[in-house]
C-alpha cells in the first residue's frame, strides 16, 4: 500500500525555521538526506519533495469562465504542506513508524524535534476506495 507522509507547518513556524542557524539546518538537512537515502535502501521509497516558500503559495480555483482566480499568501495560522515523501508499505502501522521517524527530526541545538506529519493512503485507482 502506497501512502503519503505530509510535513505540515504554519507560516510562523516555517518563519522560525528560516531564522535557524547554519549549524542546525545543515543538521536537519542531513536527516532529511539520510533518511530518504534509508527509505531507498529498504525499498520503500517512491518519491520525496520540499516545497516553496508558503508566501509563494496560492489557492487557485475557476472562475465564471474557467480563468483562474487566486487566493493567497496564507494567513499566519493557516497551516500548509512544506513537503512529503511518498512510500509503498505493507501496512498502515508499518507508515506510521516511518512517520514518526521523520517528525522526530533534529530541531534547534540538535535535540529531536515532534514535527506533525500527516498519513493518508494514496489511492492508484477506484478500487482501492472499493468501487
Amino acid at each position: 500500500m502506497k501512502y503519503i507522509l505530509m510535513m505540515n507547518a504554519t507560516k510562523a513556524n516555517w518563519d522560525a525555521y528560516a531564522k535557524w542557524s547554519k549549524q542546525d539546518l545543515q543538521r536537519n538537512v542531513a536527516f532529511m538526506r539520510a533518511f530518504s537515502k534509508e527509505l531507498k535502501d529498504s525499498g520503500v521509497f517512491v518519491a520525496t519533495e520540499g516545497l516553496g516558500w508558503p508566501n509563494e503559495a496560492k489557492i487557485v480555483r475557476a472562475g465564471k469562465d474557467g480563468e483562474p482566480i487566486t487566493d493567497g499568501v496564507f494567513a499566519e495560522s493557516k497551516e500548509f504542506l512544506a513537503g512529503y515523501w511518498i512510500i509503498d508499505v505493507e501496512s498502515t502501522e508499518q507508515a506510521y513508524k516511518i512517520a514518526a521517524r521523520a517528525s522526530a527530526a533534529p530541531g534547534l541545538g540538535g535535540t529531536p524535534g515532534s514535527m506533525p506529519i500527516e498519513v493518508r493512503q494514496v489511492l492508484s485507482s477506484f478500487a482501492d476506495l472499493g468501487l
